[in-house]
């Protein structure tokens, strides 16, 4: 069985994305010494479940203008989805699929980030219905 050990943000403006997801998540982002364009993303602890990540800068055109979900997007655990949401539009982001209850799981919901990137997030709920 194979897990997923690594996600990237590809942006247009990488200054722009490491103050969103720094303002919303509490994300640190480490600038990789390496030939291209590229950040090391801390999403936490290493004593908590969870990955880590990078941010790299877009090499092509971005996602299209779309509101519903229709990529391979990453999900962060959030402590309130209410709260979140309202920073998420704060931060200059957009909310695209709001709460909704996953029974027994928690609420979830889906946004984009300034530079059009989709990403879940998820508040735990065992009694949500």
């Amino acid at each position: 069985m194979s897990r997923v050990i690594h996600f990237e943000i590809h942006a247009e403006d990488p200054d722009r994305a490491i103050r969103f997801y720094t303002q919303l998540f509490g994300w640190e982002f480490k600038r990789w010494e390496g030939p291209v364009d590229y950040w090391v993303v801390m999403t936490g602890p290493k004593t908590e479940p969870g990955i880590d990540g990078g941010l790299i800068r877009r090499m092509g055109p971005g996602p299209l203008d779309q509101q519903g979900v229709n990529a391979y997007v990453c999900t962060a655990a959030v402590p309130n989805l209410d709260e979140t949401m309202a920073a998420v539009d704060k931060h200059g982001g957009a909310v695209v699929v709001p709460k909704m209850p996953i029974p027994t799981i928690g609420w979830l919901a889906y946004a984009k980030d300034p530079e059009g990137n989709l990403f879940g997030m998820m508040q735990s709920d065992p009694s949500a219905k």
